[in-house]
């Protein structure tokens, strides 16, 4: 209403589709947010997407022309990840694994799509390579109740933690304490937790679908294990657990690609481009 109102041009920022998070459109509900989304786009003068992949899913789920868009990732400051945090390291690490088992941990929202039970069902391979002694660590919010019943099913209870919510602070320390990160997501526009865990300095291991893909630079920057594949997944962390000078090249060629490819700096300049030229093109037509 206001771009009609006001003749001025809308631009439309889309980091995920209704079509994209249900695997498809099923219900009234999803019917009605996805008119909405094309509704968006399409009177939107230009698109800004998180990802290639996400520039293909707006081609495909809302019709939205290719040369309308424009792809720029998202960003971090590395800095705000503290490494040099002074606390009782020891201690604080024994909260959630013993001495000698390794710490393997997802964060984020307890949701289907974010693929944790395929980590779960993983869960039994890697602790039988490892010889039990590996915690797998489950940290964020949302109902939690059937990835807990599926880790009593597996048998694997007694080697997950649900954490629920936990503070920056206290995700800050345990960041520098953990073995491996984990994202086996199953629809991941992007995945700005993956920058988070290269800026925290922890070798990642993540599924190839989405985004996620041109974010984590397989063999180089992290693992990439095929989506909701559980062999697959416990593979890639087992690379991870079993090969520390391995994990220690991933985790300083993640770290090294931070300010290359998701510096906010540049990527704030790459957005203002985009307003620019909507600007230009604007003051080039006539609009009754």
């Amino acid at each position: 209403a206001l771009k009609h109102q006001f003749k001025i041009p809308l631009l439309a920022t889309i980091h995920a589709t209704e079509y994209g998070r249900h695997n498809g459109i099923h219900t009234d509900t999803h019917r009605y947010i996805a008119r909405k989304e094309k509704m968006l786009s399409h009177e939107a003068w230009r698109v800004i997407v998180c990802s290639q992949y996400m520039r293909h899913e707006l081609e495909r789920a809302l019709q939205t022309p290719w040369p309308k868009m424009d792809v720029i990732f998202n960003g971090i400051r590395p800095e705000k990840k503290q490494h040099a945090v002074s606390f009782d390291r020891q201690s604080f690490r024994r909260q959630f694994a013993p001495d000698d088992h390794r710490i393997v941990y997802y964060v984020g929202r307890l949701t289907y799509e974010k693929g944790i039970n395929v980590l779960l069902s993983a869960a039994p391979r890697i602790l039988e390579v490892m010889r039990g002694k590996v915690r797998f660590v489950i940290i964020g919010g949302g109902n939690g109740d059937r990835l807990k019943e599926q880790a009593w099913n597996l048998g694997i209870w007694e080697q997950c933690n649900f954490t629920g919510f936990m503070s920056d602070e206290d995700l800050d320390k345990f960041q520098t304490i953990a073995d491996c990160a984990v994202f086996p997501s199953l629809y991941e526009p992007f995945g700005i937790v993956v920058l988070e865990s290269f800026a925290a300095k922890v070798p990642v291991v993540v599924s190839n679908t989405g985004g996620l893909p041109e974010v984590v630079t397989h063999g180089e920057t992290g693992i990439v294990t095929y989506a909701n594949v559980a062999s697959s997944l416990a593979w890639g962390i087992l690379e991870v657990l079993q090969h520390p000078e391995y994990a220690k090249i991933l985790v300083e060629n993640a770290y090294a690609d931070l300010p290359r490819r998701f510096n906010w700096a540049k990527l704030a300049i790459a957005t203002e481009q985009v307003y620019q030229r909507v600007v230009q093109e604007r003051a080039a037509v006539l609009w009754e």
